[in-house]
């Protein structure tokens, strides 16, 4: 069953945001930036995918959504932030998007991602067993064919190169084993978006339809997040990762994706952390989903 929240819910947060809109002066709102643990970092020269575009932080939409997130964040625990990038308009607004969070399992897209440009550099198809496992571990989100990949890719080292390669600078993977613990913005998870959706890619034409159609077909237990208030599901394509820290027992819950929407294409990161429980984090990744979609395209 779809983990959806209700309508009046979500009016009620639109009509507190539309009030505050006039207030808001284009303030920056962001949390302080967490320092990175060996993080990779590709320079300009070295990355071949198209960096997502900037934009002032006094663009109307900017403030729409800084206003929005905003409202929903003085009543929440923990923290978070988005990023979207409106491929219709070439827009990207992005808020608190700076600040390092754990991936959980959306890094599993940047996992499929490495293994499809490694299978491309060899000259080869993906094997029927990656196959299954890519199936599995992207549509049901499944842990073991995660794993499985994750070492055939080469772990933390082979991710890091084909980050180069996709133009993520701001992403530290996991170490050993423990690909869930990937660092990364929601900046960064534009750019790896942009690189499954974008026309320009280091991915192939062959390697991006199927990596997107995957995300297109996730199993209905999956459907939350970015797809919060959409009717139509053939118009979303995401991924979602959860995850309870061990030293804490507090939450991390993330959704990343592509929707369609008042005749917009959006590319959309929402990442948060310090959540009391999944439902909690679910609840407050959707308010900032659909608050978000509606501020970027009903200006």
């Amino acid at each position: 069953m779809a983990l959806h929240r209700s309508p009046s819910r979500t009016r009620s947060w639109l009509a507190a945001f539309a009030t505050l809109a006039a207030l808001a002066g284009g303030v920056t709102f962001a949390h302080a930036r967490s320092e990175p643990q060996d993080r990779t970092v590709a320079t300009a020269a070295s990355t071949a995918a198209t960096p997502v575009p900037t934009v002032s932080p006094t663009t109307s939409a900017q403030v729409r959504v800084e206003t929005a997130v905003r409202e929903v964040l003085a009543v929440a625990e923990g923290d978070a932030a988005v990023a979207v990038l409106d491929l219709s308009t070439g827009e990207s607004v992005r808020v608190g998007a700076e600040r390092d969070f754990v991936t959980a399992s959306i890094v599993k897209v940047d996992i499929l991602a490495t293994l499809l440009l490694q299978a491309s550099d060899a000259g080869r198809l993906l094997t029927a067993q990656e196959q299954r496992w890519a199936t599995v571990m992207i549509e049901n989100s499944d842990n073991t064919a995660a794993s499985a990949l994750w070492e055939a890719i080469g772990g933390a080292e082979g991710l890091a190169k084909a980050n180069l390669r996709l133009g993520l600078t701001e992403t530290t993977p996991g170490h050993g084993a423990y690909w869930g613990l990937t660092q990364t913005t929601p900046t960064d998870q534009l750019r790896l978006l942009h690189a499954v959706f974008g026309e320009q890619s280091e991915l192939s034409a062959d390697a991006r339809t199927y990596l997107s159609g995957l995300m297109g077909s996730v199993a209905p237990d999956q459907d939350w997040g970015i797809s919060a208030g959409l009717e139509d599901a053939g118009s979303v394509h995401l991924k979602n990762g959860w995850l309870a820290r061990s030293e804490s027992g507090l939450w991390v819950v993330n959704s990343i994706g592509r929707v369609e929407a008042g005749g917009h294409t959006l590319l959309l990161a929402v990442l948060c952390d310090g959540q009391a429980s999944q439902k909690v984090g679910i609840s407050l990744v959707e308010d900032l989903a659909e608050l978000t979609r509606v501020a970027v395209t009903d200006g």
